[in-house]
C-alpha cells in the first residue's frame, strides 16, 4: 500500500478505486501520501475494505478536499454508527456528489440520522443507495426531510432499512413533492403493510417516469396490493419491472398487479413469486397477461409460490380488526377502486 501510494503521490487523479482490499485503519493510513495530495478527485470507491470507525476517521482526515467529487461509494464495510459520523463529515464537504452509496455498512439509527442530515447538502444527488443498514424509523424520518432537498434524484435504493410504516409514509410524502421524475425505487424488506399503501400509492401515481419498482419482502397482502396496483394503472408507460414477491399476496392481489402492468408497452418482468397465490389465481394472471399480448416470460419463476399457504395475520391490534377479510370482500374492494375486470 505504501509503495503504491508513494509512487502515485502528486498525481492529479480524477478516479481512485481502492475497493476489495483488507485495509482497515492501517491500510487507509498507508495511502496517506496519495490521499493527502488529491484535490481533483471526481470518483472515489472504498468498498469491501474493512472500513471500521477508526478507518472511516482516517479517511475523513486524509482527504483534503472533496469539492469536485461526483461519485462516493462505500459498500460492505463494518462502519457502524460511530464510523457513519465520519462519513457524514466527508459528505458535508462533498456538495457536488451526484451518486452516493453507503450500503451494507452496519449503520444504525444515530448514524443514519447523521448521514441523512449530511446528505441534505448534496442537492445535486441523482443516485442514492443506502440499502441493508439498520436505520429504523427515526433515521427514516430524518431521510424524508432530506429528500425534500434533492430535486434531481433518479434512482433511490432504500431496501432493508427497517423503515416500517411510519418511516415509509414520511418518505413517500416527501418523494411525491420532490422526486416525481424518479426512475428506480427499491424499498423492499421494510415491514410495510397495507396501512402505508395509500401514501405509497399517491407517491407512485406522481412518478410517471418510473421504470423499476421493488416492493418485495414486505407485508402488503391483498389489501395493500389493491391500492398500490391502482396507482400504477394509468400512465407509467416506461415501467419495465415490478417486484412484489414475498408479500403474502393471494389471488386478488396477483390479479391486480397483472392488470396494472399489462398495458405497459415496455414492461418485461413481473415478480410475484414467494406468495400464496392459488393455482386458479396463477391461471387468471396468465390469462390477463395473454389478453394484454404479453409473453408469459414476463411472469418469471413461481417456484417459491405456495398455493396452499395463507397470510399470517400477526399480533398487531390494528391488523386484527381486518384480519377476517376474505376474497369476496377484496373483490368488492377491487371494484370500488375501479380496477377494470375481465369479461
Amino acid at each position: 500500500m505504501r509503495i503504491f501510494s508513494k509512487a502515485l503521490e502528486g498525481s492529479v487523479l480524477r478516479y481512485l478505486n481502492i475497493s476489495h482490499n483488507a485495509l482497515g485503519e492501517k491500510g487507509v493510513r498507508a495511502f496517506s501520501e496519495l490521499l493527502k495530495s488529491q484535490e481533483s478527485l471526481e470518483e472515489f470507491y472504498v468498498m469491501n475494505d474493512d472500513i471500521s470507525e477508526e478507518a472511516a476517521k482516517a479517511l475523513s482526515e486524509l482527504i483534503p478536499s472533496t469539492e469536485k467529487l461526483k461519485i462516493l461509494h462505500f459498500h460492505n464495510n463494518m462502519t457502524g454508527d460511530e464510523g457513519a459520523m465520519y462519513i457524514a463529515e466527508m459528505v458535508k464537504r462533498s456538495p457536488n456528489v451526484e451518486s452516493f452509496r453507503c450500503s451494507a455498512t452496519r449503520i444504525g439509527s444515530d448514524g443514519g440520522v447523521a448521514l441523512s442530515e449530511a446528505l441534505g447538502r448534496c442537492t445535486r444527488l441523482k443516485k442514492l443507495d443506502l440499502r441493508d443498514n439498520l436505520f429504523g424509523v427515526d433515521a427514516g424520518l430524518a431521510l424524508s426531510k432530506t429528500l425534500l432537498k434533492l430535486p434531481d434524484l433518479v434512482e433511490l435504493y432504500l431496501s432493508d432499512l427497517n423503515l416500517e410504516n411510519k418511516g415509509t409514509k414520511a418518505i413517500a410524502v416527501a418523494l411525491k413533492q420532490s422526486a416525481p421524475q424518479l426512475e428506480v425505487l427499491e424499498i423492499a424488506g421494510n415491514e410495510i403493510n397495507d396501512k402505508a399503501a395509500p401514501a405509497l400509492a399517491e407517491c407512485l401515481a406522481a412518478m410517471q417516469s418510473l421504470k423499476k419498482l421493488t416492493l418485495a419482502e414486505n407485508e402488503l397482502k391483498d389489501d395493500g396490493a389493491v391500492i398500490i396496483a391502482k396507482s400504477l394503472e394509468d400512465g407509467h408507460t416506461d415501467l419495465k419491472e415490478l417486484d412484489v414477491s414475498t408479500n403474502m399476496l393471494q389471488r386478488v392481489g396477483a390479479r391486480c398487479f397483472a392488470r396494472a402492468v399489462t398495458n405497459k408497452p415496455a414492461f418485461v418482468q413481473l415478480n410475484i413469486n414467494g406468495n400464496f397465490i392459488s393455482d386458479e389465481g396463477i391461471d387468471e394472471v396468465k390469462e390477463i397477461l395473454k389478453a394484454g399480448k404479453k409473453s408469459l416470460d414476463v411472469l418469471g419463476s413461481l417456484d417459491e409460490n405456495d398455493p396452499d399457504g395463507e397470510p399470517d395475520d400477526g399480533d398487531d391490534e390494528e391488523e386484527d380488526e381486518d384480519a377476517e377479510d376474505n376474497e369476496d370482500e377484496l373483490d368488492s374492494k377491487l371494484q370500488s377502486v375501479k380496477v377494470e375486470q375481465d369479461d
